[in-house]
């Protein structure tokens, strides 16, 4: 298994523009990659502009996969579009 934290910034005011984008692709994910068992949006606490998707992929070619989505592609103009710099993208090993 290979988790991922995504961390985002988001630009005040583009918050309702982000969730929309976050929430459909969401939705994709879950429906159409049984290789990804994770894949939720999530706002940090105290934060009006700091977010999270927390992934979790049964494997590197599940998560090879996803990045090749016409929906993951087809979502990152919109959210660069949202976004106050560059994210930060945390890869973890589960430990079993």
């Amino acid at each position: 298994m290979i988790g991922i934290v995504a961390e985002l910034e988001i630009q005040d005011g583009k918050q309702a523009d982000f969730e929309t984008i976050g929430k459909d692709l969401m939705a994709k994910v879950k429906a159409n990659e049984p290789g990804c068992t994770t894949y939720q949006l999530y706002k940090k606490k105290g934060s009006d502009t700091t977010y999270i998707f927390m992934e979790q992929y049964s494997s590197k070619e599940a998560l090879a996969a996803h990045g090749q989505t016409d929906y993951f592609k087809a979502a990152q103009p919109g959210i660069g579009a949202c976004l106050a710099g560059a994210p930060s993208i945390q890869m973890f090993d589960i430990v079993e």
